[in-house]
């Protein structure tokens, strides 16, 4: 998890949302957000196909106008300017880059719409290009390029005019995982270096945790959850959080004490949890495998390897399925009757 470089409850922020609503067809796909993004914050947007994150974008660089609400840049309101004089930079995923033009062409194209002196122009291209690590590459051709040079260009071209605020639109999305795994930390280097302002939306949640100070989960047009990656990851505030972030041990239950009664039997909880119907979040470190005919009986269904750790399918009578994560060495085989007990630490109560 990453440290954040600037708390997002910073009381100057440089973009501010407040009650900003965007409507297709009289349904709200953008529902009354308000979000503030601290001046050298890196926020990303997360949330599943129609959570209105791109539409959040759209509307932040001037490209979707609010049907209501309000949206500031430096407190200036920004409901009459186009998205030309914003001064904001945005970056897509199919990078969108001029396939006529070479490096050069592109990363100075919005140096040139701006009038930037030439000198000023080769100099900047220059610097970007040797930052995002392509030095040299000014007569290449955009389509001699890989797909993370493409980025890379991409990148330099949304930087070029120093924009307050930098976008990113899935930007790593065309790019396979080891590749997106490296240039996110790259990313996260280079902003970190530049004091970038970054709001970034994508559907993966590995790349947005690696890279954001904030996370900013959406469901429906609204903001369901947001804080540091550390604190969305580990307190996920309800059932649709919990899954979208890929946890699948969740079921209806009934706190009372330090301890749920659930499908699964009894399970404590962490002391301080709210009491009362809920539903609950058993991670799958918190699910202890143990011998045969201790604790809640159990039988291997399948397991996968998850590089680090070994996810274990367990089928029970009469419950949902759980997922235990084992050492490779002391993963059960499929098959094998065993028995789990519960990490009160690795449970959380959701809410309803």
């Amino acid at each position: 998890m990453t440290q954040s470089r600037q708390s997002p409850q910073s009381p100057q922020s440089l973009l501010s949302l407040e009650r900003a609503t965007v409507r297709f067809d009289g349904r709200p796909v953008l529902d009354a957000v308000d979000l503030g993004v601290a001046e050298g914050e890196i926020v990303c947007v997360l949330g599943p196909s129609g959570s209105g994150k791109s539409t959040l974008l759209r509307a932040v660089a001037g490209l979707q106008p609010l049907d209501s609400g309000s949206l500031s840049l430096d407190g200036r309101d920004q409901a009459r300017v186009p998205a030309h004089r914003r001064g904001v930079g945005l970056m897509f995923q199919d990078h969108q880059l001029f396939p006529q033009r070479d490096v050069d062409g592109n990363v100075a194209f919005g140096l040139r719409m701006h009038g930037f002196p030439r000198a000023e122009q080769d100099d900047r291209v220059r610097d970007l290009l040797e930052l995002v690590g392509l030095p040299g590459a000014a007569r290449r051709g955009v389509a001699s390029l890989s797909g993370g040079e493409q980025q890379r260009v991409a990148l330099a071209r949304a930087l070029a005019p120093r924009p307050r605020l930098l976008m990113l639109d899935e930007p790593l999305g065309q790019l396979d995982r080891s590749l997106r795994e490296r240039l996110v930390v790259e990313l996260r280097e280079l902003f970190g270096r530049l004091g970038t302002t970054v709001l970034a939306v994508t559907h993966d949640q590995g790349e947005a945790f690696a890279l954001a100070d904030r996370v900013v989960v959406m469901r429906d047009g609204r903001i369901a959850q947001s804080g540091t990656p550390l604190e969305v990851w580990q307190r996920p505030v309800d059932e649709f959080v919990a899954r979208f972030l890929g946890f699948d041990n969740v079921v209806a239950a009934t706190v009372s004490g330090q301890v749920a009664d659930t499908p699964w039997g009894k399970v404590p909880v962490p002391e301080g949890s709210a009491q009362g119907p809920c539903a609950l979040l058993v991670r799958p470190a918190g699910v202890r495998v143990v011998a045969a005919g201790e604790g809640l009986r159990c039988t291997v269904a399948a397991r996968t390897f998850r590089g680090t750790h070994v996810a274990v399918h367990l089928s029970t009578e009469g419950a949902p399925r759980l997922e235990a994560a084992c050492a490779l060495r002391e993963a059960p085989e499929p098959g094998d009757e065993i028995g789990v007990v519960f990490d009160a630490a690795e449970v959380v109560v959701l809410r309803r």
